[in-house]
Order: structure tokens, then C-alpha cells, then sequence
């Protein structure tokens, strides 16, 4: 079946359709060639009328819901310009340091994989962005090229993950479990990223050049950056946040610092608008102000404590009041801007997507709301986003009918396309469970020598591997629903694994010479020479060569991070922290101990006399 399969991908066959027809010609096989097979294995054509519900079954589920939510969520947002906006403030930040449009493309990559999930929007907007801007400046093609694909590529590991939707469907595990356990390991891999940088930056100082001065924007009066007064405010900011959480339950764990996260962006845009809108002038009412939100808070705390969220939410605008009359005070006394430009635009410019990202994870991290609720609110927030942006830009292409029409068309197109390949492989397991292939797979895979090690590096070479021909839609749909069960018997967490193997997987997207981040950003970068819309120097295209070069090392940094993942577990497994904790022993000490009147008295429970008597 699967020799037959390969045959058919290679013929250029649709993979949902080769799926579903390979299952079915097997399965006619199948049935003529039972009498003569082993007694244990009897397929016959009833099996067929399970095919329908199986479908159903599909159709109904409702955690892949959060798959077109979060894909529209990425692609209002992307299309909104916020891309755009973020590469070019984030670049600006890090100005003249060797190799600083390389970090802003792995922070921004990263923040788009949080918005986005979808590597194809990740990588071609800042093809399109960054990579004109990084050949101005004279980086080596090979490094630009290479960074812009794997950072598109974390789209497939940080929360929100499409991939991590389906391995958790397949693993029959968590979404919010397999969000919790991938966050730390797309952190992680992003560093590692930022460290190749600079170790490219040390060694080959002209291969990653800083932004010339007269590049430089966002400037105070007297010529300064002002760097240090947005470190002021994101130290400031985070210490609020945490004070506030520290106030409530949320244990210590991947969720508290998500929630943390996200209330310090809150302290942070609070504290830029008041400076905006009350200023250096107006600090009297900035303290009249925090003072009223004080007393109401203390009011609350001591006569309505039931609305908690409300008394933390006024304890944050308040901190943020005293912030800006203090940054006012100082500006006002000693001339001295607390609040520069660039900690202005860093905090209009980030916030919003980040709000968002943290406020959705952090829904779905405590429970208050499901991946496919979390991700409804989140579609529902990109669209406020992308209004609010249009209003205050005043640019209507920031928002407007055709650019929620191509974001719906486009989103529709992936998830008919993610369902027709899970209808496909259900027709194809149909088969395969059919003659007990999934329990020959499993007892191939259990009886490997060395155990749990044996398995895993097997697992990780097989994936490897097949990652060459196959998309990550069709690993998590073909091979999976094999490894599972295997896993599960040989005591794997499964979400530990599923988060492994979707970093492994993320090569797939990297592999020359079919790696389909390296397709996608060859459809964007320049083919011939062009001349350069801001120097006018005549610039040299990018060759595919340099691509496919580029891209090797960043296999190799995912390679690494699949052995981080296997070598230390905790990485992943945290998220068992954040979870309710049961002691089965304890329960049933309490069951003893629980008082049931009428137990004692004739005929049990009070109500039930017995059975009744038969003259």
C-alpha cells in the first residue's frame, strides 16, 4: 500500500485522491484474497459501511474547527500591513548592531508564526519585505535567504500551530496540552537561530552588516535613539504584570507567563497612550486620574470582592498613570524624555498583535476557552485590529471588503484542502486497519532493539526521511496514526512526542531540494537584475543555489533542537504542572469517610426497599 502510494505522489497525484484511491483498490484486493490469507485477518465488503461514519466523523469534529479561525486570524492580520509595520520598526531597533535585520526577521518571523500559523504567509511577506531591504545592505544572499525561510518555518511549532491542531487530533491528546508543551520549544529554537546569527556576524563580519546611521529613524531632539527608555517601560511593565498575577490563582507555568505577558502589554500600551493623549502638560489630571482609579480600587476590594478581573484591570490603568505622570514630572523638572519616540512607536506598533496572540493563548492555556473558542476569538480580534488600523492611519487598504474576501477565499482553500487529505487518509487506514497492518506496524516498531531509544531515533530518522517527499498535512495524517499507538505502549508521553516530532517535521518545509519554505521564497525573490528603488544601484538576483545553501544550516539548528527535545523532556512535559493533580488514594479515603444516611437502616438507601416480595 504504501510502495503504491509513493507511485502514485510521484505520477503527481493530488494526495488527498491518492489517499482515498489507493485505499479503495486495496481494499478490493483485500476482499478477493481473504479466503487465502490467515485466519486472523477477514476482511469482507461490509466493512465498507463503516466508510460514512468515518466521514461524519470528520465533518463533526470540532477541534479542527480551529483550523480555519486561526488561518484567518493570520491572514487579516499579515494583510493588514502589521508585517510591514513590524519588520520595519523592529529593524529600526536594532539599528547599527551586525546583523540586526537578521534578528528582526527571527523576532518577527516568530510573532507571525504566532498570528499567522501558516508558513506560506510567514515566508513570502517578508520575502517580499525584508529580503530587498537585507540585499540593499549588503548581506550574503545565502544568510538572508536562509533566515527568512526558517523563521517562516516557526509558524509550524509556536502556539498558535496548525500542525499542532492536527498532531493533537491524531495523538488523541490536547490541543491546549500540545499548545503548553511546543511554547518553551519554539522559543528555544528561535534562539538558536539568533545565536547562528551571531556567530555568522563574529566570524564574518561583512556577511551581516548593522543599518548605516543615516538609516537610523525614530530619533530624539538631541540625535539619541532612545533605546534605554523602552527598556525602562518593558522592565516597568513587567513587574506590574507580574505583581498582578501573583494576586490571582494561576500557578506558576507556561500559562503565568503568557498572562503575564499579556498584562504587561496592556501596562505598556496604557502607559503610551496617556503619554500621548495627557503628556508632559497635563500631569495634575494624569494623578487626578490614577488617584480616582485607586480609591476604586480599594472601594471594590472591600465591598464588591467578587469582581476580581475588574480590581486587577483598575490596578493596571492606575500603575500605568502614575507611570506617565511620573515620565511627565521628569520631562517637565529636568528636560529628561522618559518616553522616547521609539518606546512610542515599538509599543503602537507591537502591542496589538501581541495582545492578541497572548490573549488567546492565555485563554486556552487556563481553560477558560477551547482551541476552537480561543481561535473564534481571535478571527474576531484580527478584524477589530485591522479597522482600528485603517481609522488611525487613515489608509483604507489597511482594511476593507476585498482584503476580508481574499482572506476568507484563501482560508476556505486550506481547510477543504486540510480536510480532503484527512478524508483521504481515512479511506486509506480503513484498509490498512482492515488487515490488522496497524498491529504488524506496531509490533515492528515495540519489538526495535533498545527500547524507547531504539524507537525514537528510528522514529526521528523515518520522519526525517519521508520529510524529503511528504508535507507535514500528509506526515500527520499517514504516519502518525502509526507511531502513536506504538508510542503509547512503550510509555511515551504523547505529547512530548507529538511536540518532537513536529520540530522534526519542521524540516520538512527545509529540505533541498523540495522543502516548500524554499519553493515559496523563490517565487519572491528577484530572478534577474533589478535596479533598487531607494540606492538606484543595480542589484544581482538571487540564485537557487544560494537558497538550497542557505537553508543547510538551519536544518542542521532543527536537527539539534530535535535532540534538546529528546535529551531533556521537561522542555515539554511543564504542562502536566499547570493541570489538575488527582491523588486516587486521597479520593478514596474520602469516599469512606462520606456519611450516607439511610445506609444502615433496612432496605439501604432511603427510598429503596428491595426488591419486591413474590406471594
Amino acid at each position: 500500500m504504501f510502495a503504491a502510494l509513493v507511485v502514485f505522489l510521484l505520477l503527481g497525484y493530488p494526495v488527498a485522491f491518492a489517499l482515498a484511491a489507493n485505499g479503495l483498490v486495496f481494499f478490493v484486493l483485500a476482499v478477493e484474497l481473504a479466503p487465502h490469507a490467515p485466519a486472523e485477518i477477514n476482511l469482507s465488503w461490509p466493512l465498507l459501511q463503516a466508510l460514512p461514519d468515518r466521514v461524519f466523523g470528520v465533518m463533526s469534529n470540532e477541534v479542527l474547527l480551529a483550523v480555519p479561525f486561526f488561518t484567518f486570524m493570520g491572514l487579516v492580520l499579515e494583510r493588514s500591513g502589521m508585517a510591514e509595520d513590524l519588520l520595519d520598526t523592529i529593524g529600526q531597533l536594532f539599528g547599527t548592531i551586525r546583523g540586526g535585520l537578521a534578528y528582526a526577521v527571527i523576532f518577527v518571523g516568530a510573532l507571525l508564526a504566532a498570528t499567522t500559523g501558516v508558513v506560506a504567509a510567514s515566508v513570502i511577506s517578508m520575502g517580499l519585505i525584508s529580503l530587498p531591504i537585507m540585499l540593499r545592505y549588503g548581506y550574503d544572499r545565502r544568510l538572508a535567504t536562509g533566515v527568512i525561510a526558517a523563521s517562516g518555518t516557526l509558524a509550524q511549532i509556536i502556539p498558535p500551530s496548525l500542525v499542532l491542531i492536527v498532531m493533537a487530533d491524531q495523538l488523541g491528546r490536547s490541543v491546549g496540552d500540545m499548545y503548553e508543551g511546543a511554547f518553551i520549544p519554539g522559543l528555544v529554537l528561535s534562539g538558536l537561530y539568533a545565536v547562528y546569527v551571531f556567530l555568522v556576524s563574529l566570524v564574518f563580519p561583512k556577511a551581516a552588516p548593522g543599518l548605516p546611521p543615516a538609516a537610523i529613524g525614530f530619533k530624539e531632539p538631541n540625535g539619541s535613539r532612545g533605546v534605554w527608555q523602552l527598556g525602562i517601560l518593558v522592565l516597568f511593565s513587567g513587574l506590574v504584570g507580574y505583581f498582578v498575577l501573583a494576586q490571582t490563582g494561576v500557578k506558576a507555568g507556561a500559562d503565568f507567563v503568557i498572562l503575564v505577558i499579556c498584562t504587561g502589554t496592556i501596562v505598556a500600551l496604557i502607559c503610551a497612550l496617556t503619554n500621548r493623549f495627557l503628556g508632559a502638560s497635563r500631569i495634575a489630571a494624569t494623578l487626578l486620574l490614577a488617584a480616582l482609579l485607586v480609591g476604586a480600587y480599594f472601594w471594590l476590594r472591600t465591598s464588591a470582592p467578587q469582581y476580581e478581573t475588574t480590581r486587577l484591570f483598575l490596578e493596571m490603568v492606575a500603575a500605568a498613570c502614575i507611570y506617565s505622570a511620573f515620565v511627565g514630572l521628569v520631562e517637565k523638572t529636568t528636560g529628561l524624555r522618559l518616553m522616547s519616540r521609539m518606546a512610542t512607536q515599538v509599543t503602537f506598533v507591537m502591542v496589538p498583535p501581541l495582545l492578541l496572540i497572548f490573549l488567546v493563548l492565555g485563554t486556552i492555556f487556563i481553560g477558560v476557552a477551547s482551541p476552537t473558542e480561543g481561535g473564534a476569538m481571535g478571527a474576531l480580534g484580527s478584524i477589530v485590529l485591522a479597522a482600528a488600523k485603517r481609522r488611525l492611519d487613515r489608509n483604507p487598504a489597511r482594511f476593507n471588503f476585498q482584503l476580508l474576501k481574499s482572506a476568507t477565499e484563501s482560508t476556505a482553500k486550506l481547510s477543504a484542502f486540510v480536510i480532503f487529505i484527512l478524508l483521504g487518509a481515512r479511506v486509506f487506514s480503513l484498509t490498512f486497519y482492515g488487515v490488522n497492518g496497524h498491529i504488524w506496524v506496531e509490533h515492528l516498531l515495540t519489538s526495535l532493539p533498545g527500547g524507547q531509544v531504539g524507537f525514537l531515533l528510528f522514529v526521528n530518522l523515518l520522519v526525517f526521511v519521508l520529510a524529503f517527499f511528504l508535507d507535514y498535512f500528509e506526515l500527520a495524517f499517514i504516519i502518525i496514526p502509526l507511531l502513536g499507538p506504538a508510542a503509547d505502549k512503550l510509555g511515551i508521553d504523547l505529547v512530548w512526542f507529538g511536540v518532537m516530532l513536529a520540530v522534526n517535521m519542521q524540516t520538512s518545509f527545509m529540505h533541498p531540494p523540495f522543502g516548500f519554505a524554499l519553493f515559496f521564497l523563490r517565487s519572491v525573490a528577484p530572478k534577474v537584475p533589478y535596479i533598487d528603488k531607494i540606492t538606484g544601484a543595480r542589484m544581482a538576483p538571487v540564485t537557487t543555489g544560494q537558497i538550497y545553501y542557505g537553508a543547510i544550516p538551519f536544518v542542521i539548528i532543527q536537527l539539534i533542537m530535535v535532540a534538546v527535545v529528546i535529551l531533556y523532556p521537561p522542555m515539554v512535559t511543564h504542562y502536566k504542572k499547570s493541570g489538575t493533580v488527582v491523588d486516587p488514594a486521597a479520593v478514596e479515603r474520602k469516599l469512606e469517610n462520606l456519611p450516607l444516611p439511610g445506609l444502615d437502616e433496612p432496605g439501604g438507601m432511603p427510598g429503596l426497599e428491595g426488591p419486591p416480595k413474590i406471594e
